[in-house]
């Protein structure tokens, strides 16, 4: 029903109701980081960092070709991890030139075995397959995002006033060199011209010093390591919309704070220390909604419920009515169905992190504005999601389709555990 379309190309007006206020939950126990964001109530997201096991999505490297396949359009880089990454000929174009209609030439014209290259990881190891890379390089700021060689201005599909938009792209060129790309994030909208410029300055003097490193290192080499835990959660999550960020380890308060008075003196007042005896998580029963959440069956408000069944290829979910009906009504109960489904399936995307084709099977609806109103819910639902999804509509078969990107393995894997009888995921393990 429809073209396939990115999430911001068509947002319906009920996908873009109002801001959702955030709070932010913190807690820091045998050195391990975990972060909580929940949304009017609900559970939406969390975050674990545990030493040693740091997020290398994001960092940069001088790696070393050591095989070009061009069967695969690809190359293999040693960038010194166990596995080698994948750099695929998209990824070694000029930015956007892998977008446009025209031949391609064959990746051995660009690449050469021994070959030098700086890249960025684009997707991090998993089971047997090596991290996937780019040379399409993105430095992210509080407010703008530097893109070296890129040579455009763009400004987040999120601001919608075209008048902050002209303000924000005037400001972009201003700042950049012709080579230079620029993306202003959406916290941007609102902002001084001079904390623009200056955050944008800054990122270009940090990839400045990077070059300089790169001609010096060897390969392999790690140039550059994205922020650690803390500054990536005040960087990513703490904007406006949070209300509060209460953090139960009260040595951080003070690092926190400092770190805001650079980027958001405005928000400082709302981070709060957590005064209570039992353990953060447990008094605002996070840990019992995030169990829940992971469970293979997960019943809605109304009776109805969902099965979740992730495979290596796609995770599929499946919509049922259960013991919810309305009596000679099978259209009314479809439809209450579904679009309680929608609200719950764009909070488990986003909670556990799933990404690759996910495929959902609601309940067959035969009204085309019932039909269209489950779609916005869902797009309203995911709408807040930072990671970047694609909703490619209702197959032939009248299944619901929808990508999401894929950037370290699912939080899925991490939270569960084998049956030892029969190998199935079975309940969360943390």
């Amino acid at each position: 029903m429809g073209d396939e379309w990115t999430l911001y190309d068509r947002m319906s007006d009920a996908a873009q109701e109002g801001v959702r206020l955030k709070q932010v939950f913190m807690q820091c126990r045998s050195g391990r980081h975990e972060v909580a964001i929940v949304e009017a109530g609900h559970l939406v997201e969390w975050f674990t960092e545990i030493p040693d096991e740091s997020q290398k999505a994001g960092n940069l490297y001088k790696g070393r070709v050591v095989n070009v396949v061009p069967g695969l359009q690809a190359a293999f880089v040693d960038i010194g991890l166990e596995k080698n990454a994948y750099l695929y000929l998209d990824d070694v174009l000029p930015a956007h030139l892998d977008k446009q209609q025209m031949a391609k030439p064959p990746i051995q014209s660009l690449l050469r075995e021994g070959q030098t290259v700086i890249v960025q990881m684009k997707k991090e190891a998993t089971g047997t397959k090596g991290a996937k890379v780019t040379t399409h390089i993105t430095l992210p700021g509080r407010w703008t995002v530097f893109l070296p060689n890129a040579g455009y201005v763009a400004v987040s599909r999120k601001i919608e006033d075209e008048e902050e938009r002209n303000r924000l792209t005037a400001i972009g060129e201003a700042v950049r060199q012709e080579e230079d790309g620029l993306i202003m994030r959406t916290v941007a909208a609102g902002m001084a011209e001079d904390v623009l410029k200056n955050d944008f300055i800054w990122l270009k003097r940090v990839w400045d010093d990077l070059l300089g490193r790169a001609a010096e290192m060897k390969a392999p080499s790690l140039l550059y390591h994205d922020l650690d835990f803390l500054s990536r959660v005040i960087r990513d999550q703490f904007t406006d919309e949070v209300t509060e960020w209460m953090v139960e380890d009260h040595s951080l308060l003070d690092r926190i704070r400092t770190e805001l008075s650079v980027v958001a003196p405005g928000l400082i007042d709302r981070v709060k220390a957590y005064q209570g005896e039992e353990p953060l998580f447990q008094r605002y029963g996070l840990h019992a909604q995030r169990e829940t959440m992971y469970r293979r069956k997960q019943w809605l408000p109304s009776g109805g419920y969902l099965i979740i069944d992730p495979t290596e290829a796609l995770t599929v979910i499946d919509v049922n009515s259960g013991k919810y009906t309305v009596e000679d009504d099978l259209e009314t109960t479809a439809f209450l169905t579904n679009m309680e489904a929608a609200q719950h399936i764009a909070r488990l995307i986003r909670l556990r992190d799933l990404g690759g084709i996910i495929l959902t099977d609601f309940i067959d609806m035969k009204e085309e504005s019932h039909i269209q109103q489950v779609e916005n819910e869902l797009a309203k639902g995911i709408y807040p999601d930072r990671t970047h999804t694609h909703l490619v509509g209702w197959t032939r078969l009248q299944l619901y389709e929808m990508t999401r990107q894929k950037t370290r393995p699912s939080n899925y894997g991490a939270s569960t555990e084998l049956c030892s009888c029969c190998g199935r995921k079975m309940g969360f393990s943390g």
